[in-house]
Protein backbone atom coordinates (compact mmCIF):
# COMPACT_ATOMS: atom_id res chain seq x y z
CA UNK A 1 0.00 0.00 0.00
CA UNK A 2 1.10 3.10 -0.52
CA UNK A 3 2.04 6.16 1.78
CA UNK A 4 -1.21 7.84 0.59
CA UNK A 5 -3.35 5.05 1.06
CA UNK A 6 -1.80 4.54 4.75
CA UNK A 7 -2.87 7.87 5.24
CA UNK A 8 -6.35 7.60 3.80
CA UNK A 9 -6.84 4.74 5.59
CA UNK A 10 -5.73 6.49 8.97
CA UNK A 11 -7.77 9.07 8.18
CA UNK A 12 -10.87 7.42 7.86
CA UNK A 13 -10.63 5.54 10.90
CA UNK A 14 -14.22 5.63 12.32
CA UNK A 15 -14.57 7.20 15.95
CA UNK A 16 -18.13 6.53 17.06
CA UNK A 17 -18.21 2.63 16.65
CA UNK A 18 -17.89 0.65 19.71
CA UNK A 19 -14.79 -0.48 18.67
CA UNK A 20 -13.92 3.15 19.14
CA UNK A 21 -15.11 3.14 22.13
CA UNK A 22 -13.46 0.23 23.61
CA UNK A 23 -10.21 1.47 22.25
CA UNK A 24 -10.22 4.76 24.09
CA UNK A 25 -10.89 3.40 27.25
CA UNK A 26 -7.86 1.13 26.85
CA UNK A 27 -5.99 4.21 25.82
CA UNK A 28 -7.13 6.12 28.85
CA UNK A 29 -6.18 3.05 30.98
CA UNK A 30 -2.47 2.49 29.88
CA UNK A 31 -1.68 6.62 29.56
CA UNK A 32 -3.01 6.85 32.85
CA UNK A 33 -1.45 3.36 34.05
CA UNK A 34 2.17 5.02 32.96
CA UNK A 35 1.70 8.36 33.99
CA UNK A 36 1.33 7.19 37.96
CA UNK A 37 3.96 3.79 37.31
CA UNK A 38 6.12 5.04 40.04
CA UNK A 39 7.85 3.28 43.69
CA UNK A 40 8.29 6.49 45.38
CA UNK A 41 5.80 6.80 48.24
CA UNK A 42 6.20 10.24 48.35
CA UNK A 43 4.78 10.58 44.92
CA UNK A 44 1.94 8.38 45.61
CA UNK A 45 1.55 10.01 49.08
CA UNK A 46 1.66 13.72 47.88
CA UNK A 47 1.87 14.22 44.07
CA UNK A 48 -0.98 12.16 42.88
CA UNK A 49 -3.06 13.85 45.74
CA UNK A 50 -2.09 17.46 44.21
CA UNK A 51 -2.67 16.15 40.27
CA UNK A 52 -5.95 14.49 41.01
CA UNK A 53 -7.08 18.23 42.83
CA UNK A 54 -5.94 20.04 40.44
CA UNK A 55 -7.84 18.42 37.74
CA UNK A 56 -10.93 18.04 39.78
CA UNK A 57 -11.52 21.68 41.43
CA UNK A 58 -10.73 23.78 38.31
CA UNK A 59 -13.19 21.40 36.21
CA UNK A 60 -15.83 21.43 39.34
CA UNK A 61 -15.59 25.09 39.39
CA UNK A 62 -15.88 25.24 35.39
CA UNK A 63 -18.91 23.10 35.75
CA UNK A 64 -20.61 26.09 38.37
CA UNK A 65 -19.27 28.41 36.14
CA UNK A 66 -20.78 27.53 32.96
CA UNK A 67 -24.29 25.95 34.42
CA UNK A 68 -24.69 28.45 36.88
CA UNK A 69 -23.12 31.55 35.58
CA UNK A 70 -23.02 31.71 32.43
CA UNK A 71 -25.05 29.35 30.89
CA UNK A 72 -24.00 29.81 27.59
CA UNK A 73 -26.17 26.76 26.60
CA UNK A 74 -30.03 26.19 27.14
CA UNK A 75 -29.43 22.62 28.47
CA UNK A 76 -27.18 21.57 31.25
CA UNK A 77 -24.11 19.31 29.49
CA UNK A 78 -24.01 15.48 30.38
CA UNK A 79 -21.84 15.07 33.68
CA UNK A 80 -19.94 12.47 31.44
CA UNK A 81 -18.29 15.60 29.21
CA UNK A 82 -17.06 16.78 32.70
CA UNK A 83 -15.54 13.89 33.73
CA UNK A 84 -13.86 13.09 30.89
CA UNK A 85 -12.76 16.72 31.13
CA UNK A 86 -11.51 16.01 34.18
CA UNK A 87 -9.87 12.70 33.29
CA UNK A 88 -7.87 14.90 30.59
CA UNK A 89 -7.09 17.40 33.17
CA UNK A 90 -5.23 15.05 35.71
CA UNK A 91 -3.40 13.28 32.34
CA UNK A 92 -1.66 16.92 31.74
CA UNK A 93 -1.30 17.49 35.63
CA UNK A 94 0.38 13.79 36.52
CA UNK A 95 3.27 14.86 34.79
CA UNK A 96 3.52 18.11 36.48
CA UNK A 97 3.41 17.02 39.67
CA UNK A 98 6.13 14.20 39.08
CA UNK A 99 8.46 16.03 38.24
CA UNK A 100 9.70 17.42 41.76
CA UNK A 101 9.58 13.73 42.44
CA UNK A 102 11.88 12.74 39.98
CA UNK A 103 14.78 10.73 40.15
CA UNK A 104 17.98 12.53 39.00
CA UNK A 105 20.41 9.39 38.44
CA UNK A 106 17.77 8.41 35.66
CA UNK A 107 18.01 9.80 31.94
CA UNK A 108 15.33 12.68 31.93
CA UNK A 109 14.66 12.40 28.07
CA UNK A 110 13.51 9.38 27.92
CA UNK A 111 11.20 9.31 30.76
CA UNK A 112 9.75 13.10 30.04
CA UNK A 113 9.02 11.30 26.13
CA UNK A 114 7.84 8.31 27.48
CA UNK A 115 5.06 10.72 30.28
CA UNK A 116 4.41 13.17 27.35
CA UNK A 117 3.13 10.54 24.76
CA UNK A 118 1.39 9.05 27.52
CA UNK A 119 -0.65 12.01 28.90
CA UNK A 120 -1.03 12.82 24.77
CA UNK A 121 -2.54 9.26 24.74
CA UNK A 122 -4.79 10.06 27.63
CA UNK A 123 -6.10 13.47 26.40
CA UNK A 124 -6.86 11.98 23.18
CA UNK A 125 -9.01 9.07 24.58
CA UNK A 126 -10.71 11.64 26.85
CA UNK A 127 -12.07 13.83 23.75
CA UNK A 128 -12.56 10.50 21.77
CA UNK A 129 -14.71 9.98 24.88
CA UNK A 130 -16.44 13.18 24.89
CA UNK A 131 -17.00 13.05 21.09
CA UNK A 132 -18.89 9.91 21.38
CA UNK A 133 -21.49 11.38 23.64
CA UNK A 134 -22.42 13.57 21.01
CA UNK A 135 -21.28 11.93 17.62
CA UNK A 136 -20.10 15.16 16.44
CA UNK A 137 -16.31 13.83 14.23
CA UNK A 138 -17.43 10.51 12.50
CA UNK A 139 -13.85 9.88 11.55
CA UNK A 140 -10.17 11.18 12.21
CA UNK A 141 -10.48 13.41 9.02
CA UNK A 142 -13.97 15.29 10.18
CA UNK A 143 -11.73 15.79 14.06
CA UNK A 144 -8.92 17.32 11.80
CA UNK A 145 -11.62 19.73 9.94
CA UNK A 146 -10.47 17.70 6.46
CA UNK A 147 -13.55 18.34 3.82
CA UNK A 148 -14.48 14.98 2.96
CA UNK A 149 -16.86 16.88 0.22
CA UNK A 150 -16.16 18.21 -3.66
CA UNK A 151 -16.01 21.75 -3.44
CA UNK A 152 -16.61 24.67 -6.09
CA UNK A 153 -16.16 28.12 -6.16
CA UNK A 154 -18.96 30.75 -5.52
CA UNK A 155 -19.11 31.73 -8.72
CA UNK A 156 -20.05 27.85 -10.70
CA UNK A 157 -23.07 28.41 -8.01
CA UNK A 158 -23.97 31.74 -9.68
CA UNK A 159 -23.78 31.48 -13.05
CA UNK A 160 -26.65 30.71 -14.57
CA UNK A 161 -28.05 28.80 -17.22
CA UNK A 162 -29.91 29.97 -20.65
CA UNK A 163 -32.13 27.24 -19.97
CA UNK A 164 -33.89 25.46 -17.06
CA UNK A 165 -36.10 22.73 -16.52
CA UNK A 166 -39.53 23.08 -14.86
CA UNK A 167 -42.79 20.89 -13.38
CA UNK A 168 -44.43 19.71 -10.62
CA UNK A 169 -43.28 17.03 -9.93
CA UNK A 170 -39.90 18.38 -11.47
CA UNK A 171 -38.68 14.98 -11.94
CA UNK A 172 -41.55 13.83 -13.89
CA UNK A 173 -39.83 16.98 -16.30
CA UNK A 174 -36.41 15.78 -15.43
CA UNK A 175 -33.70 13.88 -17.89
CA UNK A 176 -30.17 14.24 -16.53
CA UNK A 177 -27.53 14.54 -19.38
CA UNK A 178 -25.42 12.35 -19.63
CA UNK A 179 -22.02 14.65 -18.55
CA UNK A 180 -23.67 15.29 -15.26
CA UNK A 181 -20.99 14.91 -12.38
CA UNK A 182 -21.64 11.77 -9.71
CA UNK A 183 -21.85 13.76 -6.41
CA UNK A 184 -22.62 17.13 -4.92
CA UNK A 185 -20.53 20.44 -4.64
CA UNK A 186 -20.44 22.46 -1.81
CA UNK A 187 -19.55 25.99 -1.74
CA UNK A 188 -19.43 28.51 1.10
CA UNK A 189 -20.84 32.29 0.85
CA UNK A 190 -21.11 35.40 2.73
CA UNK A 191 -24.97 36.28 2.92
CA UNK A 192 -25.05 40.02 4.31
CA UNK A 193 -27.36 40.54 6.57
CA UNK A 194 -28.50 43.87 4.18
CA UNK A 195 -32.21 44.15 6.51
CA UNK A 196 -31.52 42.85 9.72
CA UNK A 197 -27.63 43.76 10.47
CA UNK A 198 -26.99 40.20 12.08
CA UNK A 199 -24.05 39.67 12.47
CA UNK A 200 -23.38 36.17 10.39
CA UNK A 201 -20.88 34.02 9.80
CA UNK A 202 -19.92 32.03 6.68
CA UNK A 203 -22.82 29.97 5.05
CA UNK A 204 -22.00 26.51 2.98
CA UNK A 205 -24.80 25.60 0.05
CA UNK A 206 -25.28 22.38 -0.93
CA UNK A 207 -25.54 21.94 -4.81
CA UNK A 208 -26.96 18.72 -6.03
CA UNK A 209 -25.70 17.09 -9.61
CA UNK A 210 -28.54 18.12 -11.34
CA UNK A 211 -27.58 21.83 -10.01
CA UNK A 212 -24.31 21.08 -12.51
CA UNK A 213 -25.83 21.16 -15.66
CA UNK A 214 -27.32 23.06 -18.68
CA UNK A 215 -29.99 23.08 -18.62
CA UNK A 216 -30.46 23.22 -15.04
CA UNK A 217 -33.52 22.34 -12.78
CA UNK A 218 -35.40 25.16 -11.24
CA UNK A 219 -34.25 22.72 -7.71
CA UNK A 220 -36.28 23.61 -4.43
CA UNK A 221 -34.48 24.68 -1.00
CA UNK A 222 -33.73 23.31 2.73
CA UNK A 223 -32.44 26.23 4.63
CA UNK A 224 -30.98 24.34 7.50
CA UNK A 225 -29.58 25.27 10.57
CA UNK A 226 -27.24 23.98 13.17
CA UNK A 227 -27.84 23.44 17.09
CA UNK A 228 -26.67 26.05 19.57
CA UNK A 229 -23.41 25.53 20.20
CA UNK A 230 -22.94 25.24 16.84
CA UNK A 231 -21.32 26.47 13.32
CA UNK A 232 -22.74 26.58 9.60
CA UNK A 233 -20.63 23.26 8.73
CA UNK A 234 -21.53 21.11 11.35
CA UNK A 235 -23.85 19.64 9.31
CA UNK A 236 -21.54 19.05 6.79
CA UNK A 237 -19.30 17.09 9.45
CA UNK A 238 -21.85 15.28 12.15
CA UNK A 239 -24.25 15.57 10.13
CA UNK A 240 -23.19 13.74 7.24
CA UNK A 241 -25.25 15.99 4.78
CA UNK A 242 -23.04 15.06 1.35
CA UNK A 243 -23.33 11.59 1.92
CA UNK A 244 -27.16 11.71 2.52
CA UNK A 245 -28.32 14.49 0.16
CA UNK A 246 -25.78 12.62 -2.71
CA UNK A 247 -27.03 9.18 -2.01
CA UNK A 248 -30.60 10.81 -2.67
CA UNK A 249 -29.78 12.46 -5.56
CA UNK A 250 -27.98 9.18 -6.95
CA UNK A 251 -31.78 7.93 -6.60
CA UNK A 252 -33.25 10.14 -8.35
CA UNK A 253 -31.07 11.03 -11.80
CA UNK A 254 -29.10 13.89 -9.75
CA UNK A 255 -32.01 15.73 -7.95
CA UNK A 256 -32.02 16.86 -4.62
CA UNK A 257 -33.06 20.37 -2.86
CA UNK A 258 -30.65 22.70 -2.83
CA UNK A 259 -29.35 22.78 1.02
CA UNK A 260 -28.42 26.57 2.39
CA UNK A 261 -26.40 25.72 5.91
CA UNK A 262 -27.13 29.11 7.43
CA UNK A 263 -26.34 31.12 10.25
CA UNK A 264 -28.94 31.24 12.75
CA UNK A 265 -26.69 32.12 15.85
CA UNK A 266 -24.39 34.63 15.00
CA UNK A 267 -21.43 32.99 17.05
CA UNK A 268 -20.98 29.73 18.17
CA UNK A 269 -22.14 29.85 22.15
CA UNK A 270 -24.14 32.85 20.72
CA UNK A 271 -28.02 32.07 21.48
CA UNK A 272 -30.19 35.00 19.72
CA UNK A 273 -33.35 32.78 20.43
CA UNK A 274 -33.74 32.51 16.76
CA UNK A 275 -36.02 36.11 17.35
CA UNK A 276 -35.69 39.83 16.51
CA UNK A 277 -34.79 40.64 20.07
CA UNK A 278 -32.12 42.51 22.29
CA UNK A 279 -29.85 39.97 21.20
CA UNK A 280 -30.17 40.51 17.62
CA UNK A 281 -31.88 40.14 14.48
CA UNK A 282 -31.59 36.44 13.84
CA UNK A 283 -35.44 35.97 12.96
CA UNK A 284 -35.43 38.96 9.90
CA UNK A 285 -32.26 37.44 9.32
CA UNK A 286 -33.27 33.70 8.15
CA UNK A 287 -36.44 34.66 6.82
CA UNK A 288 -35.37 38.19 4.65
CA UNK A 289 -32.02 38.52 4.09
CA UNK A 290 -31.38 34.79 3.05
CA UNK A 291 -33.68 34.29 0.82
CA UNK A 292 -32.99 36.89 -0.73
CA UNK A 293 -29.81 36.55 -1.61
CA UNK A 294 -30.36 32.99 -2.41
CA UNK A 295 -32.77 33.82 -4.83
CA UNK A 296 -30.56 36.63 -6.30
CA UNK A 297 -27.59 34.56 -6.21
CA UNK A 298 -28.51 31.26 -7.19
CA UNK A 299 -31.14 29.52 -9.93
CA UNK A 300 -33.74 28.26 -7.80
CA UNK A 301 -37.57 27.92 -7.54
CA UNK A 302 -38.46 31.10 -5.91
CA UNK A 303 -41.74 30.13 -5.10
CA UNK A 304 -42.30 29.75 -1.23
CA UNK A 305 -44.31 26.69 -1.86
CA UNK A 306 -40.57 24.96 -2.72
CA UNK A 307 -38.60 26.15 0.24
CA UNK A 308 -38.43 24.53 3.57
CA UNK A 309 -36.93 25.39 7.25
CA UNK A 310 -34.90 22.56 9.32
CA UNK A 311 -32.44 22.09 12.14
CA UNK A 312 -31.17 20.61 14.31
CA UNK A 313 -31.90 21.07 18.55
CA UNK A 314 -31.66 24.64 18.75
CA UNK A 315 -31.89 24.95 14.91
CA UNK A 316 -35.40 22.40 15.28
CA UNK A 317 -36.69 25.48 17.91
CA UNK A 318 -36.01 27.82 15.14
CA UNK A 319 -37.23 25.99 12.42
CA UNK A 320 -40.70 25.73 14.21
CA UNK A 321 -40.39 29.44 15.08
CA UNK A 322 -39.98 30.85 11.49
CA UNK A 323 -42.62 28.20 10.41
CA UNK A 324 -45.13 29.77 12.93
CA UNK A 325 -43.94 33.42 12.48
CA UNK A 326 -42.99 33.94 8.45
CA UNK A 327 -45.50 30.93 7.05
CA UNK A 328 -45.47 32.98 4.12
CA UNK A 329 -41.77 32.10 3.48
CA UNK A 330 -41.02 28.58 5.11
CA UNK A 331 -44.67 26.99 4.63
CA UNK A 332 -42.83 23.80 5.20
CA UNK A 333 -40.64 23.23 8.19
CA UNK A 334 -37.89 20.12 9.85
CA UNK A 335 -37.89 20.15 13.38
CA UNK A 336 -35.55 17.91 14.64
CA UNK A 337 -34.96 17.42 18.56
CA UNK A 338 -36.21 20.99 18.95
CA UNK A 339 -37.11 22.55 22.35
CA UNK A 340 -40.19 23.23 24.07
CA UNK A 341 -39.92 26.57 23.56
CA UNK A 342 -36.77 29.03 23.02
CA UNK A 343 -35.06 29.34 26.33
CA UNK A 344 -31.92 30.66 27.57
CA UNK A 345 -32.10 28.38 30.44
CA UNK A 346 -35.29 29.29 32.12
CA UNK A 347 -38.71 31.32 31.15
CA UNK A 348 -37.93 34.50 33.19
CA UNK A 349 -33.87 34.90 32.04
CA UNK A 350 -35.23 34.64 28.29
CA UNK A 351 -37.82 37.37 28.89
CA UNK A 352 -35.75 39.71 30.58
CA UNK A 353 -32.61 39.62 28.29
CA UNK A 354 -34.49 39.20 25.19
CA UNK A 355 -37.18 41.81 25.46
CA UNK A 356 -36.73 43.38 28.85
CA UNK A 357 -39.41 41.86 30.77
CA UNK A 358 -41.97 42.03 27.94
CA UNK A 359 -43.70 38.60 28.22
CA UNK A 360 -46.23 39.40 25.28
CA UNK A 361 -43.49 39.97 23.23
CA UNK A 362 -41.92 36.39 23.90
CA UNK A 363 -45.49 34.84 23.45
CA UNK A 364 -45.25 36.21 19.97
CA UNK A 365 -42.03 34.52 19.15
CA UNK A 366 -42.88 30.95 20.84
CA UNK A 367 -44.53 28.59 18.93
CA UNK A 368 -46.12 26.86 21.57
CA UNK A 369 -48.57 30.72 22.00
CA UNK A 370 -48.62 31.12 18.29
CA UNK A 371 -49.93 27.47 17.21
CA UNK A 372 -52.89 28.26 19.82
CA UNK A 373 -53.85 31.39 18.53
CA UNK A 374 -53.95 31.17 15.23
CA UNK A 375 -54.45 28.76 11.96
CA UNK A 376 -51.29 27.38 9.54
CA UNK A 377 -53.58 25.61 7.79
CA UNK A 378 -51.21 25.89 4.18
CA UNK A 379 -48.32 24.60 6.34
CA UNK A 380 -46.77 21.19 6.54
CA UNK A 381 -43.54 19.91 8.82
CA UNK A 382 -42.14 17.33 10.38
CA UNK A 383 -40.69 16.93 13.79
CA UNK A 384 -38.13 13.85 14.80
CA UNK A 385 -37.07 13.15 18.41
CA UNK A 386 -34.96 10.31 19.49
CA UNK A 387 -36.89 7.78 21.77
CA UNK A 388 -33.44 8.55 24.57
CA UNK A 389 -33.53 11.98 24.14
CA UNK A 390 -35.67 12.79 27.52
CA UNK A 391 -34.34 16.41 27.94
CA UNK A 392 -36.99 17.11 24.51
CA UNK A 393 -39.05 13.86 23.50
CA UNK A 394 -41.92 15.30 25.48
CA UNK A 395 -41.85 18.58 24.17
CA UNK A 396 -41.68 17.77 20.63
CA UNK A 397 -44.80 15.30 21.38
CA UNK A 398 -46.89 18.02 22.52
CA UNK A 399 -45.99 20.54 20.05
CA UNK A 400 -46.52 17.95 17.68
CA UNK A 401 -49.87 17.73 18.51
CA UNK A 402 -50.46 21.33 19.11
CA UNK A 403 -49.45 21.87 15.52
CA UNK A 404 -51.72 19.03 14.71
CA UNK A 405 -54.89 21.26 16.22
CA UNK A 406 -53.79 24.35 14.65
CA UNK A 407 -54.47 22.96 11.29
CA UNK A 408 -50.87 22.00 9.92
CA UNK A 409 -50.61 18.72 8.32
CA UNK A 410 -47.69 17.79 10.68
CA UNK A 411 -46.31 13.83 11.42
CA UNK A 412 -44.04 12.89 14.76
CA UNK A 413 -41.01 10.51 13.77
CA UNK A 414 -39.60 8.75 16.54
CA UNK A 415 -36.56 6.99 16.52
CA UNK A 416 -33.74 4.74 17.89
CA UNK A 417 -30.92 6.88 19.77
CA UNK A 418 -30.50 10.56 21.55
CA UNK A 419 -29.61 14.10 21.73
CA UNK A 420 -26.65 13.19 18.94
CA UNK A 421 -25.31 13.68 15.56
CA UNK A 422 -26.18 9.84 14.69
CA UNK A 423 -29.81 10.92 15.42
CA UNK A 424 -29.86 14.14 13.55
CA UNK A 425 -28.59 12.55 10.24
CA UNK A 426 -30.64 9.56 10.62
CA UNK A 427 -33.69 11.96 10.48
CA UNK A 428 -32.67 14.40 7.76
CA UNK A 429 -32.15 10.91 5.64
CA UNK A 430 -35.66 9.47 6.66
CA UNK A 431 -37.34 12.59 6.25
CA UNK A 432 -35.89 13.38 2.82
CA UNK A 433 -38.36 11.71 1.21
CA UNK A 434 -41.40 13.45 2.32
CA UNK A 435 -39.87 16.59 2.05
CA UNK A 436 -38.79 16.06 -1.43
CA UNK A 437 -42.90 15.26 -2.19
CA UNK A 438 -43.96 18.65 -0.12
CA UNK A 439 -41.43 21.06 -2.24
CA UNK A 440 -42.27 19.58 -5.76
CA UNK A 441 -39.40 17.57 -6.35
CA UNK A 442 -41.17 13.91 -6.70
CA UNK A 443 -44.15 12.70 -6.84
Amino acid sequence: MSWSGVADAVLDVQLITTAAAVTFWCLTVLGLAVLVARRDRRWVAIGIPVAITGALVPTGLAAVLIERVWRPFPDPLPHAVYWWSATAVLAVALPITRWPFRRRDRPRVPVAVGLVVAAALAVAAAAGQINLIFDAYPTVRSALGIPEFRTVPLTDAQARTATTVRGTPLSAQWSPPPDMPSSGAVVSAPIPAATSGFPAREAHIYLPPAYSTDPRPTLPVLVLLAGQPGSTDDWLVGGRLTQTMDAFAAAHDGLAPVVVLADGTGGQFANPLCMDSRLGNAASYLTVDVPAWVKQNLQVDPDPRAWAVGGLSYGGTCALQLATVRPDVYPTFLDISGQAEPTLGDRGRTVQEAFGGDAAAFSRNNPADLLAHNSYRGSAGAFVVGLDDREYRGGIERLADAARAAGMDVHLTELPGGHTFSLWSAALEKELPWLSRRLGLTS
